[in-house]
């Protein structure tokens, strides 16, 4: 089917969010404007207006839109969503329409990427214990050299990455950096090439878990990855690792997780997302001093929406010219 010229479409821009980093920037309408004049743009910040306007619309460029919603949508043929997960749009009536769906897969990496760094490199030098020790004005030399783990250097350490998307891939960039040896899981077992030391299919995870030092989880969620890290598995990782999670809160059975530090089945966690955001106050994760919890601010960077620019920007010139899109999410997959 020929797609409508710029003069025939209507295009809806919603992303509020309570984090004002998410919410979409008053300049960035301003942008489509200014490239496609005759284009009708929407930027809605009123979500009780989102079904009049989302009825007419030909494009959707938002998190999410609810199913009652999108089933009035008659018009609408293509959906951008400023996240890189996609579970949120995935319900029966819209995985089976025929509606385009693109992501913003690989907005995150970089930021993300030093963020997981930020935190392997506090666990491996010890910079929590520090931390107590400074508020208590103790010169705690010997104490931090006393803490299990011991302060150790990343060089020669096993990296084990749980996807190499766009996010692990930066993971795995600035990993070499440090002289990490890096194990990828992949679906397929396949993966591009100059990142890892080797890739190996996800059916073999459990094989890779033992030898990790640190486990980073860089997946999306699908029902595959849904509690990938539960009980069985935390039980495979070595007392002296890690687990680092700054893809989906879903991929890790939180309970499990906590029983596991509990017990000393391994050395700590750092977490960027949780199951059910905000974590709960009851959840005794807070109280742990061998958990990082930050608030999914893994992503946070002055950049954000200058990269979400690039990516729709050049799909809607491919869009009007008749072009493949970029960042296609097979719907079925859920990625």
């Amino acid at each position: 089917m020929p797609r409508p010229t710029p003069a025939e479409t209507k295009l809806v821009l919603h992303a509020h969010h309570p984090f004002t980093l998410w919410r979409l920037p008053a300049d960035f309408p301003d942008r489509i404007r200014q490239r496609w004049p005759a284009m009708h743009v929407v930027h809605l910040t009123d979500p009780r207006r989102l079904a009049e306007e989302v009825a007419g619309a030909d494009i959707y460029v938002g998190f999410w839109i609810q199913p009652e919603t999108f089933r009035q949508a008659r018009k609408l043929r293509w959906v951008h969503a400023t996240a890189a997960g996609v579970s949120q749009l995935l319900y029966p009536d819209f995985v089976a329409s025929d509606v385009v769906l693109t992501n913003a897969r690989g907005v995150n990496a970089a930021p993300i990427g030093d963020h997981t760094m930020a935190v392997i490199l506090a666990f491996s030098r010890r910079l929590s214990g520090a931390w107590r020790h400074q508020r208590a004005r103790r010169w705690a030399q010997q104490e931090i050299w006393d803490e299990s783990p011991p302060p150790t250097e990343l060089e020669g350490q096993r990296l084990l990455l749980v996807g190499l998307g766009s996010l692990g891939r930066a993971i795995a960039v600035r990993a070499r950096g440090f002289g990490m040896r890096i194990t990828a899981v992949t679906r397929s077992g396949a993966g591009p090439e100059g990142f890892a030391d080797r890739v190996l299919a996800a059916s073999r995870l459990d094989e890779a878990i033992p030898e990790a030092d640190f486990l980073v989880l860089a997946a999306p969620e699908t029902a595959e990855t849904s509690h990938l890290i539960d009980a069985r598995r935390l039980a495979l990782m070595k007392p002296g690792a890690y687990l680092v999670n700054v893809a989906r809160g879903a991929l890790v059975d939180e309970s499990a997780l906590a029983a596991a530090l509990a017990a000393g089945q391994l050395a700590g966690a750092a977490l960027d997302v949780v199951e059910r955001e905000p974590l709960a106050p009851e959840s005794p994760l807070w109280d742990m001093e061998n958990v990082l919890i930050t608030p999914h601010v893994a992503n946070a960077s002055s950049e954000l929406w200058n990269r979400q620019w690039e990516i729709l920007g050049e799909n809607l010139e491919r869009w009007f010219a008749g072009k493949e899109l970029l960042n296609q999410v097979d719907k079925k997959r859920g990625y």
